[in-house]
């Protein structure tokens, strides 16, 4: 089995994923989410799979609510910080691993609902990617729910346009090789360039939740233009602009004309 490439697994031990959506754009992302799985999800106490979990901000958001979830993610660092976000917790997270997205520890139709929330974006290759997919398959029960985020092709393009990074002919290359093949690669190692990652079509993203056998695949836009704004913070602190930032994202979360301007997208299909 391949392994979580080293400058993945470098990544997150040196960069603070654990604070990422209490911040910035990452605020954005985290309310959209929330709002798009609970359209989604079975309604407590359904048990549910965080795969790539990391730090378990989805995890601790759906425990709370009731779910009994199992958090699952590739590094120790990540899954460590989980456990202790969740000390003493009302309603703690069920259980934690340190495990690879493409060979689940667990029984076959274990679960109502599985999350793939990141490691579709750091398996470059397909046939990873599908591995993934039929793990998630396997631990569903019949008719059960999968959730996976994507990146979309167009985020490095469109972010190196909001933050002018035309001069810096590393993110050229890298952003040219994005809108090619999807391949993200940093060999600058500059923290806000990203690590290793596939940035997904949302066509593509689809077609791969339906080669692997799930039914009535559909794949929604996260952030919408929003995240986009030079000033995002300052509209993120004025009510009314942060609910419109919000409200324009859920109006176009499924235009297929502007599903790719999102930064994040999100698939979801039934296990038949």
């Amino acid at each position: 089995m391949t392994q979580p490439s080293h400058d993945i697994v470098e990544y997150y031990e040196r960069f603070a994923e654990e604070h990422r959506l209490a911040a910035g754009e990452g605020q954005l992302e985290f309310a959209r989410t929330q709002e798009i799985l609970i359209g989604l999800l079975p309604p407590p106490p359904a048990r549910i799979i965080d795969v790539g979990g990391g730090a378990g901000v989805y995890s601790t958001w759906l425990a709370a609510r009731g779910y009994e979830v199992h958090l699952v993610d590739a590094s120790a660092r990540l899954v460590d910080e989980a456990r202790r976000r969740n000390a003493g917790a009302e309603k703690p997270i069920a259980s934690f691993t340190v495990g690879d997205a493409r060979d689940l520890h667990l029984s076959d139709s274990y679960a109502d609902a599985v999350l793939v929330m990141g490691p579709l974006y750091h398996l470059i290759d397909e046939a990873d990617r599908q591995r993934v997919l039929a793990e998630a398959s396997r631990v569903l029960a019949d008719g059960g729910l999968v959730a996976a985020a994507g990146i979309s092709r167009f985020a490095s393009a469109l972010d190196g346009i909001r933050s002018k990074r035309a001069h810096d002919p590393a993110f050229v290359a890298m952003r040219d090789r994005d809108l090619a093949d999807g391949v993200h690669m940093n060999p600058t190692k500059h923290p806000e360039y990203f690590t290793t990652a596939f940035f997904h079509k949302p066509d593509d993203l689809r077609r791969e939740l339906e080669d692997a056998g799930f039914d009535a695949v559909t794949v929604v836009g996260v952030e919408g233009p929003g995240w986009l704004m030079p000033d995002f913070e300052a509209r993120w602190k004025d009510p009314a602009l942060r609910d419109d930032m919000i409200a324009v994202a859920r109006a176009l979360e499924a235009e297929p004309s502007m599903i790719g301007v999102s930064a994040h997208l999100i698939a979801s299909g039934r296990k038949p």
